[in-house]
């Protein structure tokens, strides 16, 4: 479960920029790409938070879909899962975005 590894990343980022300030609200974009399942990392914050100036803060996740070109015919689309078909019918893409995970916004007291 490597939600667990992200959640405990996350607590070192934000414990560092709230610099003592209690957090009361985390957000953060993933990209559909990155295989992050949005509970687990959830749980797994609530855990890696205890203890912590960010024990008790909420984490608020936003699904970014990916872009991809298809290799095709070249069209440039949202795509919301890994396995995608362009409107052509081809499955073979150049992924341009969708696996980035990036700490948006913090809520601090």
């Amino acid at each position: 479960m490597h939600e667990l590894g992200i959640a405990l990343e996350l607590v070192d980022m934000v414990t560092e920029r709230a610099a003592g300030a209690r957090v009361k609200r985390v957000v953060v974009e993933i990209g559909v790409l990155t295989a992050v399942l949005p509970d687990a990392l959830d749980q797994c914050f609530s855990l890696a938070t205890e203890g912590t100036p960010l024990a008790g803060a909420t984490l608020s996740i936003v699904a970014e879909p990916a872009r991809a070109r298809c290799r095709s015919c070249g069209l440039e689309s949202s795509q919301t899962s890994l396995v995608a078909r362009c409107v052509c019918g081809e499955w073979d893409f150049d992924w341009l975005s969708g696996s980035e995970l990036t700490l948006r916004e913090l809520e601090v007291a």
